[in-house]
């Protein structure tokens, strides 16, 4: 009987399991160009240009900018306006800190530091943060919150910004495909 329980047990732990995995995007590889490859959830689909333009404000096109349906949840390969001279990682990374705290009215860093992903270094963030609105303009009154994840690449004269963002309350079925989408791309 003991074991009748225990293979049963174990029978609905590995269902539990599996339907919990079923629920995580399926991630497939894009070729931004000849150097860089990401992966993105199967169901997503480029942004065209006036989609970017109008939710990221920016003089600079991005290499490659991906949505979800919903057009709530994003991610996006740049080029930094911001170029090195060299590879110092911890001067970039106190750099680029301090510029993401002058873009938001709030900021929440959940994790930070220089890692390596497929045999390359790159600075990353994850972190919450919030825009208050514009009391004087109609329809944008209420604060923005988002989570967002964003590696660096430095080169030597260019650094590469890869982007996850998605609205704050849906941080939890997000972070995980985030960091999974951060951990498979690859510059050559």
């Amino acid at each position: 009987m003991l074991k009748i329980k225990s293979t049963l047990f174990k029978g609905l732990m590995l269902l539990v399991l599996t339907c919990l995995a079923a629920d995580k995007p399926k991630l497939m590889k894009m070729k931004v160009n000849d150097r860089i490859t990401v992966s993105i959830p199967r169901d997503w689909h480029a942004m065209d240009a006036m989609d970017f333009t109008q939710r990221y404000p920016s003089v600079r096109a991005p290499l490659a900018a991906y949505t979800d349906a919903d057009r709530q949840v994003d991610f996006s390969v740049n080029i930094s306006a911001t170029q090195w001279p060299d590879t110092n990682h911890e001067i970039a990374r106190q750099f680029f800190k301090a510029s993401l705290r002058n873009m938001f009215d709030q900021i929440t860093f959940l994790q930070e530091g220089v890692r390596e992903v497929n045999k390359k270094k790159f600075i990353y963030f994850e972190f919450e943060s919030r825009m208050n609105g514009n009391q004087r303009q109609e329809g944008q009154r209420d604060a923005i919150g988002k989570y967002t994840y964003i590696q660096y690449y430095l080169e030597p004269g260019r650094t590469l910004v890869f982007s996850f963002n998605c609205p704050r309350r849906m941080k939890e079925d997000w972070k995980e495909t985030a960091a999974a989408m951060m951990q498979r791309i690859k510059v050559n």
